[in-house]
């Protein structure tokens, strides 16, 4: 080759290696590749970890439903057994009542008196560790969630729609209602409520 055609080669040639150069440096640029991949390994992760967050959330929420639903089984279990006991308290306060108005003479009915107050005492304080409570109602205003009214009936020394008298008593399971008393309420004597109209 002549020098002028090595200069108009020269050029040339320069040229195609210069482009082949800068073709090849730009995609294989290891530093462009590694920050692409650290930030794809970036986002990833933070999928993860939030897939993570909300998989810990799921389980902790679960757990809790869980532990409720048991202590809710529980519960309801302690009260239908409880339940069966009112009978029982019941049975005993009417005997001790019996033997209030009843002959009270013989020494042998005062012995079954103090074994009845015995029983229906440990009754109650089993009652009482197991969380049940029960409702005072009697000189005390109606209350419909704790009462179940069976009678009204006159009378002056109490006031309107106070309880006059228990015939069963309600009980109270930790702080829900376990059976309502029965009760009879007061109502105005006819002659008052006339003169009241």
């Amino acid at each position: 080759m002549h020098s002028s055609e090595s200069e108009k080669a020269g050029p040339d040639l320069n040229n195609e290696s210069e482009e082949k150069t800068e073709s090849i440096a730009a995609p294989a640029d290891p530093l462009v590749q590694a920050e692409a991949d650290l930030k794809a390994a970036r986002t990833e992760a933070a999928e993860w970890q939030d897939r993570f967050l909300r998989k810990a959330a799921e389980l902790e929420n679960f757990r809790k439903r869980a532990d409720k639903e048991k202590l809710d089984a529980m519960t309801l279990a302690k009260s239908t057994l409880l339940l069966e006991f009112l009978p029982v308290a019941d049975a005993c306060e009417r005997a001790l009542q019996s033997m209030k108005n009843g002959q009270s003479a013989s020494g042998g009915l005062e012995h079954y008196k103090e074994g009845v107050e015995l029983l229906y005492k440990q009754l109650l304080d089993t009652f009482g560790r197991a969380g049940v409570v029960p409702i005072e109602s009697e000189g005390k205003p109606f209350d419909p969630h704790l009462h179940e009214a069976l009678s009204r009936k006159e009378d002056a020394d109490y006031q309107v729609e106070t309880v006059v008298e228990e015939l069963r008593r309600g009980y109270r399971f930790k702080d829900k209602l376990l059976r309502p008393a029965q009760v009879i309420v007061a109502v105005a004597p006819a002659a008052q409520g006339e003169e009241s109209l």
